[in-house]
């Protein structure tokens, strides 16, 4: 038995890898291993042998068990060394360009708005994404059988059978927040509202979620030359031109009456966009002055108070602005398109400083 223990031992402690291992454990203390078979043979012996051999043999198996599971975890430490040399990396080292992040285009261009209009006396204001029913259509004169409110455009909350609770929805436009903000604030009022909105819609120029930016001013003179003046400056600024053509189009809205689509004047020469020259028009914004009804809403005496209000696509304007051909690439996580698209992370737009460095 001196034997075996010293024979395995010696085995166990020249084993170069797990599978060597493992051949000597079966070999050893396997159902047919040189150690199993000999307790085995303890049933042929008188009970005086048993009772001698029994316990050397139980002892002989412990320690060729224990000498296995050290020799596998040595083993184990051998080879994680190992690959931690080969992994080894100096963390002092200085970044890679490559690897810096960047800004998405969506983020650039709703910092871009942002300083634009608040240049122009605007604050920021926001709001839930999750909306009830009145908020999103009802405070904004949006009738009951109008298309906006089939589930087929808009994404509805699931509500239990029975619950005669208000339904809420996925906003479909950033209005609900001027609601909000009407109610909190009164007038006089100036404000814009970016932030993402939903609508059940996906092809090349829509996806189900995008982001707006919605304006409104509210103050006892004000008319649509304002709300010209407002758009001409905003455009001339984010396009990064000196002078632009506007061209407005009778048009309708539930929340504004009057209504109108805000076209500008550009070309497409080489495929390439250039606002403020040529004799294409194209289509960016939908405003008008704000219905009496979306005042009371907003708990504003509309017999004291007038306002515009007017909202864009910021996806929308990005892509025109910077040459993205495809809406649905904005949201696919692609780091080579971020890369090509994205901007500096400390390049904070400003009108001074330049809004796309």
């Amino acid at each position: 038995m001196s034997d075996l223990r010293e024979k395995y031992l010696t085995a166990i402690a020249g084993a170069e890898d797990e599978a060597a291992l493992e051949a000597l454990r079966v070999q050893a203390v396997g159902k047919k291993g040189e150690i199993s078979l000999k307790m085995r043979e303890l049933g042929k012996m008188s009970p005086e042998e048993r009772q001698e051999a029994g316990p050397r043999l139980n002892a002989l198996k412990d320690e060729i068990n224990s000498a296995l599971a050290a020799r596998k975890a040595a083993l184990a430490d051998a080879a994680l060394d190992e690959r931690l040399r080969g992994e080894w990396l100096d963390v002092t080292l200085p970044g890679r360009p490559r690897r810096q992040g960047t800004i998405h285009p969506v983020s650039q261009v709703t910092e871009e708005v942002t300083a634009i209009f608040a240049d122009m006396g605007f604050a920021v204001a926001e709001g839930p994404q999750v909306e009830s029913d009145w908020y999103n259509f009802d405070a904004l004169n949006i009738p009951g059988h109008h298309p906006a409110r089939a589930e087929m455009d808009t994404f509805y909350m699931h509500r239990a059978e029975g619950d005669d609770r208000p339904p809420h929805v996925l906003r479909t436009h950033t209005s609900p927040v001027q609601i909000r903000t009407m109610q909190a604030q009164g007038a006089p009022l100036r404000v814009i509202a970016p932030g993402r909105v939903y609508r059940a819609d996906y092809d090349q120029t829509h996806t189900p979620m995008f982001h707006q930016v919605e304006g409104l001013a509210i103050d006892r003179d004000i008319s649509m030359a304002n709300l010209k003046w407002v758009l001409e400056e905003f455009v001339k600024a984010f396009f990064e031109v000196d002078h632009v053509d506007l061209r407005f189009r009778a048009s309708h809205f539930p929340f504004t009456e009057p209504s109108a689509e805000v076209d500008i004047r550009c070309s497409w020469e080489g495929g390439t966009l250039k606002v403020g020259e040529g004799d294409d028009w194209l289509e960016i914004l939908g405003s008008g002055m704000v219905h009496p009804n979306v005042l009371e809403a907003g708990n504003i005496d509309p017999n004291e108070w007038q306002g515009f209000a007017f909202g864009m696509g910021i996806d929308r304007i990005a892509m025109l602005k910077y040459g993205i051909p495809d809406l649905r690439a904005f949201f696919d996580s692609d780091l080579r398109w971020l890369r090509h698209y994205g901007f500096a992370a400390l390049d904070v737009p400003t009108l001074h400083g330049g809004l796309s460095r």
